[in-house]
């Protein structure tokens, strides 16, 4: 079976402006086109901002994207929380909202990795630590992406198993995590 990688981080639409010299942009294009050179399964929660541009990048060089919505169907997906579908090749409808979406999303995969990140992504973190997922962090991309390791000295739960990954090198991110990944 193919290695599901989710992708989480911030979902903010400042964050993805493709404005030239945007690191932050050019840092998620690059770490998508590594997802996409990769056999894995994309998931993200079908989302705007930089989340958004991973999975849309990656998709457009090849990446299979599963989208795990927050709303019930297509149309609150589009109308109630304002999400795009042009990025996925199959959204799953939860109907769970933001919240229930993100443990969904979480479970679905087998890596979890981060790319700066605010509140929700907080959300995301803890769950994916409290379910002992591997987990990697596109550090040098701001939230909490760059603060994981502080986040986890000060309150990380000391019977976890999961595995946390830190870079600035988004092919050695993926690879750390899928080597700890077959290493379980």
């Amino acid at each position: 079976m193919k290695i599901k990688v989710g992708v989480m981080g911030s979902a903010a639409s400042e964050s993805a402006r493709l404005e030239t010299g945007n690191t932050l942009v050019d840092k998620a294009e690059r770490f998508a086109h590594v997802i996409a050179g990769k056999e894995v399964i994309l998931l993200t929660g079908a989302t705007t901002g930089i989340v958004y541009v991973v999975g849309k990048t990656a998709h457009d060089a090849g990446s299979f994207h599963v989208g795990i919505s927050p709303g019930s169907n297509e149309h609150e997906h589009r109308e109630l929380y304002k999400l795009p579908v042009d990025a996925c090749d199959v959204l799953i409808y939860t109907g769970f909202g933001l919240k229930g979406r993100n443990v969904v999303l979480v479970r679905s995969s087998d890596i979890v990795l981060f790319v700066s990140g605010a509140m929700g992504s907080l959300n995301e973190f803890t769950i994916a630590h409290d379910e002992g997922k591997v987990i990697g962090c596109l550090t040098g991309t701001g939230g909490v992406a760059d603060e994981s390791e502080y986040l986890l000295q000060k309150f990380g739960k000391k019977t976890s198993t999961a595995r946390v990954f830190t870079n600035d090198d988004p092919e050695k991110l993926l690879s750390d995590c899928m080597n700890a990944l077959r290493l379980r």
